[in-house]
């Protein structure tokens, strides 16, 4: 019992200690889940709160001892895989873009901090110097004269004012026209403290109106353009409010309604019929499957995606198949018996996997520019004179302008870049061929090619399918080599609705429409077309486990 509880007493400090640590990261994560929410996303402060709560209660619930193991990594996959996935699938349903940001309840608090200039509400003003900084304002207005309760203290125009829009409240006391002191300051005087003086609110003590500058010798009242209408009232035109979030236009007398199918305010009439202009900001609305139609309906958007789709299935087979055909030759050589310093040429050929595929790929952008690269200089120095011989002009291939070309150019980077990976594949594959094979075959006088043909292949390629396979979804995702070397181009023409080239691969196309996109970033399009590259993928992934699982049950 003793010797209890003195362990007891010495486990007292490491409990105090887990129980704080837990404490500070729940605090730490509720901070930062308030102040995302507060920004206007739920989405992200949600999936901390579930993640961190199962946390906790995996780390400290006894009965969940065995999960703490497999814990970090299934919220490590539901942070970064399952929750975008969900999140861009939920994307692709909506109109989300660069006109369309914000939510519809911050479009309408856009649109309630407008202003408008009340009529006859315009006040003459001066600006009195009464030194060490300080200043005096007189306003008048149909003889009747005003001037601040308290002098100002203004400065000279800087950038720091330009980001500094904390308004000045000053209130007004009537005065007489010679009450105020101080010599008058010129109009080029009072520009270099202009940035200052926007910032002033005069409010008349009479009345509560509040005045600002609106012109170089005017103050002026500005009245609220928008005033909020809650659901059910009536609205000066008789409408009945129907809808949330509506608002009544002061100035114009006029009902202000958001449409839920553009995603922009509009003015209505009595009926509630929204009609004429739509009113930036836009906000995010659901549209169902109208991102996915678009590929169908739109001509400028169907042309350029299949022809994009087709490019990218191509470019990725023709990749694995190249690659592979490389690479089993070199293969085949460096392990062939009769070759010397056979370790020094699988050192020169890995060396392209070895340095970082960026580099590589900067490096032939260099070696195919059409007019300086060492590529193009080869080829004019040996197919020039060729080309005379016969009577023909030699022309430069235009490696980044002819569409033909830049393919050509992008598989003979990738080729290289990919060639070392499947070398190595072959060489272990290689090993495990059992050489009586070969000894066989010879005795019977087969050849080379014979050998390669009911030998070699059979025994590789069924543990090479699975790899094969994951090699294809690679590089149907090759983003960085189409960014890097030709960002996609040359661009499509045909491609009006979309920024296409005869480059891109579906990846970096929907990057282009998520961020390049001249009318506005269309994140709803790109997530479609990321929600279907993810299910061609995702299929290629199922047919690689297929082939993983006959390949193993084969063995």
């Amino acid at each position: 019992m003793i010797l209890s509880s003195i362990q007891d007493k010495k486990l007292c400090p490491k409990v105090a200690m887990k129980w704080t640590i837990v404490l500070l990261i729940v605090l730490v994560n509720l901070y930062a889940d308030v102040c995302m929410y507060i920004n206007g996303d739920i989405a992200y402060p949600l999936l901390d709160l579930v993640l961190v709560g199962v946390g906790v209660y995996v780390f400290v619930s006894k009965k969940m001892y065995a999960q703490r193991y497999a814990f970090p990594a299934v919220a490590g996959m539901t942070a970064f895989i399952i929750f975008p996935l969900v999140y861009t699938l939920w994307i692709s349903f909506t109109n989300y873009s660069g006109a369309h940001v914000m939510s519809v309840e911050n479009a309408m608090k856009y649109h309630l901090k407008k202003t408008f200039k009340t009529e006859g509400s315009d006040y003459d003003f001066k600006l009195f110097d009464l030194g060490n900084g300080k200043y005096d304002l007189l306003l008048s207005k149909d003889g009747e004269s005003y001037k601040l309760a308290k002098a100002v203290e203004l400065k000279q125009n800087s950038e720091s004012d330009n980001e500094n829009t904390t308004p000045i409240a000053i209130n007004l006391v009537k005065a007489s026209s010679d009450s105020v002191q101080g010599t008058v300051v010129p109009m080029r005087q009072m520009l270099t403290l202009k940035n200052n003086i926007q910032r002033l609110k005069l409010r008349l003590a009479e009345n509560g109106q509040e005045l600002t500058l609106s012109g170089l010798r005017k103050f002026s009242a500005e009245d609220d353009k928008f005033i909020p209408l809650k659901k059910g009232t009536k609205a000066e035109n008789g409408y009945v409010v129907k809808e949330h979030n509506a608002l009544w236009d002061v100035q114009n007398k006029q009902l202000f309604l958001p449409n839920m199918e553009t995603g922009y305010y509009q003015y209505a009439n009595e009926k509630g019929e929204l009609l004429g202009e739509e009113f930036a900001p836009g906000f995010k609305v659901g549209v169902g499957l109208k991102n996915y139609v678009k590929f169908l309906s739109n001509e400028s958007i169907r042309m350029p995606f299949l022809k994009i789709f087709t490019w990218t299935v191509c470019f990725s087979g023709l990749t694995v198949l190249i690659t592979l055909a490389i690479g089993l030759v070199l293969a085949c050589l460096v392990q062939w018996e009769f070759l010397r310093f056979k370790g020094i040429y699988r050192v020169f050929l890995i060396l392209p996997y070895a340095v970082p595929s960026f580099i590589s790929i900067l490096v032939f952008k260099g070696l195919f520019n059409q007019n300086f690269g060492e590529i193009n200089v080869f080829l004019n120095a040996v197919m020039a004179p060729i080309y005379n011989l016969f009577g023909l002009e030699w022309n430069s291939i235009e490696w980044f302008t002819d569409p033909w070309a830049a393919r050509g150019m992008i598989l003979i980077v990738n080729c290289w870049l990919g060639y070392p990976y499947m070398m190595i594949l072959c060489m272990g594959l290689l090993k495990s061929i059992p050489d009586d094979l070969y000894e066989a075959t010879a005795i019977e006088g087969a050849s080379p090619w014979t050998n390669l043909k009911c030998i070699t292949l059979p025994l590789l390629i069924k543990p090479l399918a699975p790899l094969l396979i994951a090699s294809f979804a690679f590089n149907f995702n090759n983003f960085v080599l189409i960014q890097l070397l030709t960002s996609g181009g040359p661009d499509i023409i045909e491609a009006t609705q979309a920024p296409a080239g005869y480059t891109d691969l579906l990846v970096s196309f929907t990057y282009r429409i998520a961020f390049e996109g001249g009318k506005g970033n269309d994140y709803g399009l790109a997530a479609a077309v990321a929600t279907m590259i993810f299910i061609v993928v995702g299929l290629l992934s199922l047919l690689q486990l297929k082939f993983a699982k006959n390949s193993a049950m084969q063995q």
